[in-house]
């Protein structure tokens, strides 16, 4: 197809950064993880669920003899910027891998003063602090020492959590209890009675991926460093995804009176959330519609030709153009337009407001879980 020429160009310059991402911090951060496997209760692998299979934490693929797959728990994050039908795909299968949302689990057959320790891994931007804090609000609501417990720091861009250094067992109890002391972050507390612990780790990104589908589809949703790569390439690669989709239709009717933007199912209090943290005027309604509107009629002139990769092309540049005046970008030359525009579409898309894509196959997903 058109659309994957797009993505295979992407995919070059990806390979061309020969893992640039993958620094001394990451190599050492997968060093003390790996040791630290065999020691934990439970190990929690957080994926997006926009890319579930791209998203996988390499060095737990590659475990050794010690580290039972059946301690892990894979928890989809970002569910709300996916394709709800698709995610809803990926169910529990019959695996030693667990998949879902966790709420608790059984530590030591149900005793209450036992010590259950928890491994928090994934791929950089994947929302680990995130679901730290999560944890940590629901066990403060029975903490005796409430209000002491510390909190992770969610950041908008990946590789924030940056090293653990130290580790040991500094207890032990009826079973164990492991404690940890790193440089950054602590081990955190999140409930009592049991004792719940859980141990956020640096995000750590493979060097090389399994595919060239996953290098693309990991710039785009945020994982590699936006530093490394062209803007531009990456906006073209989201603009062949929302091309290639049938998303573009719901924003059929924004020229109709009393169009809302509930027709995509965006959450009002998340938007409100999202213009508290993106402060820009992309994030407008009114700019939001326009750059449906421009996507709507330049998909809906073209989607008898976009099988031509010629006539793909064109309609990615003729969509620039428009789109520099759906954001209102001041004219100026064409190579200083792209930078401004492709940032601003990014901004909307990882957002969730350009619609929902999970851009992984399921079917790929299903089989690694029955594998």
């Amino acid at each position: 197809m058109a659309a994957a020429a797009v993505s295979r160009r992407l995919a070059v310059a990806v390979r061309e950064l020969s893992g640039a991402w993958y620094g001394r911090h990451m190599a050492a951060a997968e060093r003390a993880i790996r040791t630290r496997l065999p020691l934990v209760d439970l190990v929690l692998e957080v994926r997006d669920a926009r890319v579930p299979a791209s998203s996988a934490f390499e060095p737990l693929r590659r475990r050794g003899p010690l580290e039972p797959d059946n301690r892990r728990v894979v928890v989809l994050s970002k569910a709300d910027l996916a394709n709800p039908s698709e995610t809803e795909v990926i169910k529990p299968q019959p695996s030693s891998a667990h998949w879902g949302k966790v709420d608790g689990w059984d530590i030591k057959h149900g005793e209450s003063n036992c010590t259950g320790t928890v491994l928090l891994v994934g791929i950089p931007n994947i929302g680990k602090s995130a679901i730290v804090n999560s944890m940590h609000q629901i066990g403060r609501i029975g903490a005796a020492e409430k209000g002491k417990l510390k909190q992770a720091i969610v950041s908008s861009h990946p590789g924030e959590t940056r090293d653990i250094t130290g580790y040991k067992v500094i207890q032990q109890l009826m079973w164990h209890v492991i404690g940890c002391i790193l440089q950054g972050l602590l081990i955190y507390k999140v409930a009592s009675h049991p004792n719940i612990y859980v141990l956020d780790t640096p995000g750590v990104l493979s060097p090389s991926f399994a595919n060239d589908d996953s290098g693309p589809r990991l710039a785009l949703t945020g994982a590699i460093k936006g530093s490394l790569l062209d803007e531009y390439d990456i906006a073209q690669f989201l603009l062949a995804v929302v091309n290639s989709s049938e998303e573009y239709r719901k924003w059929g009717n924004l020229n109709q009176v009393g169009d809302s933007f509930s027709s995509d199912n965006t959450n009002t209090f998340r938007s409100r959330n999202q213009k508290r943290q993106y402060v820009s005027d992309h994030n407008e309604d009114f700019i939001v519609k326009a750059v449906r509107q421009v996507l709507f009629e330049t998909i809906s002139s073209s989607k008898g030709y976009l099988e031509k990769e010629d006539e793909f092309r064109r309609l990615i540049d003729r969509q620039f153009v428009s789109l520099r005046e759906a954001f209102k970008v001041p004219t100026q030359s064409s190579e200083d337009i792209c930078k401004p525009v492709a940032l601003k579409l990014l901004n909307l898309y990882r957002t969730g407001r350009l619609g929902h894509y999970t851009l992984d196959h399921i079917l790929d997903v299903r089989q690694e879980v029955v594998a």
